[in-house]
């Protein structure tokens, strides 16, 4: 049940709060030789790393190239406190140190003697939230390192529901020598978005699913067995408890209109399809977390709920309100959210500044490469975002409306085609705005262009042309900059870099692709 709006002493009695420590987990996909010899090429290039005495290292992550080429990520933490922005991925190839990517630029480390208790910090974040929370607030101490200089911080994670009736489980980190936040972000991250029912946009598709004694589960086992479930309008935290399968006694699902429950949970069963066969057709990815393991997917969350979420392990789709917007599981918001589970699984991208931005855009990109991968003639590819969630728009019609525009960012009114020093501090769905705009320029160029009716030429911000190269080239160069190069806390001009060392590696330095990169970038003020 959720808790009223707690004052600050109530939030104090209540601050029971652990300080145990969690270490980094490791992915089911490592390859362990590959993280020893990483492991043992840090033990001789610390200051490629920015290696203090009391750092350690936990291999997260690992990509092998054809080449031999050895990628692998890393976690760190600092007398056993997790460090926050201090994760690396290091580069080498027959066991000889290439490079390092990382945002950390010092081996100065925080004294971990806290001055704050932690109850103190929560009631520090507990102010800031705002509003209701549910359960207990939880504080442990970490080194937040996404600074100019590394601080001890206590991280608090405060769990509640926004007033649209989105859950939020926000994490503050707060200084522990005086109280100041440093950073915030929520994990559960949204596409602002709407949805749709299957037969509103997509019309009549195959749907895997599986066959049992007396009917059909809505049950994907060629797909790691994700599945699709009826929230009942529901919270995502009842959800969880009471939710059913969606079950059939003939294996047809829904009835082209949004009377029947089984029509938007179809739409979310064959986007979370779509959206992983583009993965491991076009990337090789096995999956979000790349393991072969499918994850749930909860329809009709909430009441008239105009947004669609991933919450870290799973997928929840409104139904919209009824007048202006449909259920939000339409094509390009399933790969959206399905693509914060792929940055969390890699990058793990924060949720704030630039990296905000760049979580954001990843999902944009992505969930418009799903479209175009679909080539459903009810849904074609376009760089508009969320345009089937509307019931006033007309396929074909040159006045769209859309969540956001990713040929001319500023179409919406909030989000930036350009970059700059301030672009930091917008919410992350305005500061995608930059890398939307890259992506288009570099995949479909300047010049004028129109998808799904709608006119998308594209301005730049240095009066350039562009010349693009092609989604699947473009789409490429953006997932190994994730995958291999990105981190936490990375910035768009560190992005220019990530994608440009993607591009040397997909097609050489110098070459046509290379110098798109570079160009795109520019044309977004991105230098």
């Amino acid at each position: 049940m959720q808790a009223r709006l707690l004052s600050t002493a109530v939030l104090a009695a209540l601050a029971g709060s652990t300080l145990a420590l969690s270490a980094p987990a490791l992915a089911a996909n490592i390859n362990s030789q590959a993280a020893q010899r990483a492991h043992g090429l840090i033990d001789g290039h610390g200051a490629a790393v920015q290696r203090a005495d009391a750092d350690a290292f936990v291999a997260k992550h690992s990509v092998v190239d054809a080449n031999g080429t050895e990628h692998v990520r890393f976690d760190r933490t600092y007398r056993g406190l997790p460090v926050i922005g201090g994760d690396v991925v290091v580069h080498s190839k027959n066991g000889q140190f290439k490079s390092a990517s990382l945002t950390l630029k010092t081996t100065g480390r925080p004294d971990v003697a806290p001055q704050l208790s932690a109850d103190q910090a929560i009631v520090e974040a507990g102010t800031a939230f705002g509003t209701g929370f549910n359960g207990m607030p939880t504080a442990s101490l970490v080194v937040y390192a996404r600074g100019a200089k590394p601080a001890l911080a206590y991280e608090v994670v405060m769990e509640g529901t926004k007033a649209d009736q989105t859950p939020t489980a926000m994490h503050y980190f707060v200084d522990a020598r005086n109280g100041k936040i440093l950073d915030k972000w929520d994990t559960i991250e949204t596409a602002n978005a709407t949805g749709l029912g299957k037969t509103i946009s997509t019309g009549d598709v195959a749907l895997t699913t599986n066959s049992v004694s007396g009917g059909y589960q809505m049950v994907d086992n060629t797909r790691g067995g994700g599945s699709t479930w009826d929230a009942k309008n529901l919270s995502d935290r009842m959800a969880a408890r009471k939710a059913t399968l969606f079950t059939d006694a003939d294996n047809v699902w829904g009835n082209y209109a949004t009377s029947d429950r089984a029509s938007a949970a179809a739409e979310a069963h064959y986007g979370v399809a779509l959206t992983w066969d583009y993965y491991k057709t076009v990337h090789g990815r096995n999956g979000i977390f790349n393991d072969g393991q499918g994850v749930k997917s909860y329809v009709h969350i909430n009441n008239n709920y105009v947004n669609a979420f991933w919450n870290g392990s799973a997928m929840f789709y409104g139904d919209g309100d009824g007048v202006t917007y449909k259920p939000l599981t339409v094509l390009d918001v399933a790969g959206h959210e399905m693509s914060h589970g792929v940055a969390q699984a890699t990058a793990n991208l924060a949720y704030s500044g630039d990296a905000g931005g760049l979580n954001e855009a990843n999902s944009d990109i992505n969930g418009t490469m799903v479209e175009f991968f679909a080539n459903n003639t009810n849904d074609p590819g376009d760089y508009l975002i969320g345009e089937e969630i509307y019931y006033a728009n007309v396929a074909g019609s040159s006045n769209q409306k859309a969540l956001r525009y990713m040929y001319n960012p500023g179409k919406d009114g909030s989000s930036r085609n350009c970059w700059s020093t301030s672009v930091a501090s917008l919410d992350p769905h305005y500061s995608s705005g930059v890398g939307n705009h890259f992506f288009y320029l570099l995949a479909e160029g300047s010049g004028a262009k129109s998808f799904g009716g709608m006119d998308h030429t594209s301005p730049t911000c240095n009066s350039a042309s562009v010349t693009g190269i092609g989604r699947d080239a473009a789409s490429k160069i953006w997932y190994r900059a994730l995958d291999v190069y990105f981190t936490s806390s990375t910035t768009y001009p560190q992005a220019r870099v990530a994608t440009l060392s993607a591009a040397a590696d997909l097609y050489g330095t110098g070459s046509t692709e290379y110098n798109a990169v570079a160009a795109a970038w520019s044309a977004v003020s991105v230098n």
